[in-house]
């Protein structure tokens, strides 16, 4: 299979993966032989990119994260808990959150038993899926991208588990915030943006009074918008006041953000939103946690369209794990003409590089 931008779809192109919603249905099967006019109906239910079928890249398979059932599970979790805090807050009645711990927790077994048993380098590719609010897949995504971050680390199981309850709930203050400013397409104003920026406060306020969750949760809901070089919010902490925990979900937070589509800004590929995070070590996240995540993240999916400095291009075949900016390529061209495909190892050809990857996948959006 290989990764297209949905605005590329073709008359004929065959469905490599069944496209899911919330709930875990597929809204459209593997298989599927699609037109542009389909294509335009899903983009319109927020898909950016698909995988299709394709002769030369059969054997090629997305690695997935965690299985599809705690994927719904969590989302499910996640949508009923959040929207019930969003109710209770507009009618300003007072929130119990100690009566969702037990789902939170179990959905945070489960997702770090499936990181535990998957040996590939991290890869979510959220636009394959339709969903009906960014802020519950994010959640999810920040999830899993920070306990995988804190399983290379070196955290133990007990730590795991409170990082995933941190990331899992580090913005559940955003169900205070008003919809219509959370997705609004155009540029914020100041009173706007600082109604955004409360949601930190916002859930740390409605954490902290939790008998169930610590108040290591709250500060990682409070904390994961801070910034090593105190320009963040909402407290201007610096350096080692801002706890271990939120850091690793800041990194996590920022990356997930970046590559996914959002109304108001077009989806990342993985290596562009990896290079904002270098741009940023030592003034905003620390170079220890952006190095690692470069290491536990697929900074090239397999199924990516590649070009590399010896004219060759091809789709990303496989990874390798603990050097993922060198993955496996299935070479298909040179110079724009056709070869017999063929495997190329970046691990063995170190004189080789990635020089372009396939534009930005909601480019067109």
């Amino acid at each position: 299979m290989r990764i297209k931008s949905i605005d590329a779809v073709s008359d004929g192109d065959v469905l490599g993966r069944a496209i899911i919603n919330d709930e875990g249905q597929a809204l459209l099967q593997a298989g599927v032989t699609l037109t542009k006019n389909m294509a335009t109906r899903i983009k319109a239910r927020g898909v950016s990119y698909i995988y299709i079928e394709d002769d030369l890249t059969d054997d090629i398979v997305p690695e997935q994260p965690i299985r599809e059932k705690t994927r719904t599970k969590a989302v499910k979790t996640i949508k009923d808990c959040f929207t019930f805090i969003e109710k209770e807050t507009v009618l300003k009645k007072s929130i119990n959150v100690d009566e969702m711990a037990d789902a939170f927790t179990d959905v945070i077994t489960q997702i770090l038993n499936d990181i535990q048993s998957n040996q590939h380098a991290i890869s979510i590719l959220s636009d394959v899926y339709c969903y009906d609010s960014y802020v519950f897949h994010h959640s999810l995504n920040v999830t899993v991208y920070s306990v995988a971050l804190a399983k290379r680390l070196g955290y133990n199981g007990r730590q795991l588990e409170e990082i995933g309850l941190g990331a899992i709930l580090h913005d559940v203050g955003k169900m205070a915030v008003p919809s219509e400013i959370l997705q609004k397409p155009g540029k914020l104003s100041d009173e706007e943006f600082d109604a955004i920026k409360y949601h930190a406060e916002a859930g740390f306020e409605f954490l902290r009074k939790s008998h169930r969750f610590s108040l290591l949760t709250a500060h990682c809901a409070y904390q994961h918008h801070e910034r090593l070089n105190g320009t963040g919010y909402p407290r201007r902490l610096k350096g080692n006041d801002i706890h271990p925990y939120a850091q690793i979900i800041g990194v996590a937070d920022v990356f997930d953000a970046v590559t996914s589509h959002r109304v108001y800004r077009k989806a990342m590929l993985p290596n562009e939103g990896l290079e904002l995070l270098y741009s940023s070590v030592d003034t905003q996240f620390s170079k220890e946690l952006v190095q690692t995540f470069a290491k536990t993240i697929a900074v090239y999916p397999n199924g990516l369209e590649v070009t590399l400095s010896n004219g060759l291009e091809g789709v990303v075949a496989q990874q390798n794990e603990h050097y993922t900016t060198r993955p496996i390529v299935r070479v298909l061209k040179k110079d724009g003409e056709t070869l017999a495909p063929y495997d190329l190892d970046l691990l063995e050809e170190l004189d080789v590089t990635i020089v372009h990857c396939q534009e930005t996948l909601a480019d067109e959006m």
